[in-house]
């Protein structure tokens, strides 16, 4: 990966949907050498997909609650248990196993608290193998980003 492949990908992060031309433009290549660098990208797997981030709010889950939980172990069986129930809760946002205090944090998405209450008493507290859950409620993104060119 070099300067180019690193300016491409700082570009994509902004805007994935910048036109190639554009694109090619903006890093000093030709429109054909720009698509072949960003399809080696997504081959390579630097590039591993494109979304659109939604805002959460205006389609009415104003409410961002973060979770951590602890087993009560970490056997194989406990951790996949888990990790394939959480899967099936609709508005958990993201899960992510951690090395600490907690075993996972999770990312809610609810309408407001009266609707977190009802995600945890039908969801969260069916979840298997909890020992103990600490809910966090976001009271405002200060940044949610990427790597920067820099760090690439």
């Amino acid at each position: 990966m070099d300067k180019i492949d690193r300016s491409i990908l700082s570009i994509l992060q902004e805007n994935a949907r910048i036109p190639n031309v554009e694109l090619a433009d903006r890093v000093g290549l030709s429109a054909s050498a720009c698509l072949r660098r960003v399809a080696q990208l997504e081959s390579s797997g630097l590039i591993t997909g494109y979304n659109a981030r939604l805002s959460h709010e205006k389609l009415g889950h104003s409410v961002l609650v973060l979770v951590h939980i602890t087993l009560h172990g970490q056997s194989a069986d406990m951790l996949s248990d888990f990790e394939q129930a959480v899967r099936k809760v609709p508005q958990v946002l993201a899960c992510f196993l951690l090395a600490g205090e907690s075993d996972y944090l999770l990312r809610i998405a609810a309408r407001d608290v009266t609707d977190y209450g009802r995600i945890h008493s039908e969801y969260l507290s069916a979840l298997p193998h909890v020992l103990r859950m600490e809910s966090n409620f976001a009271l405002r993104e200060v940044v949610n980003r990427g790597l920067s060119a820099e760090e690439l």
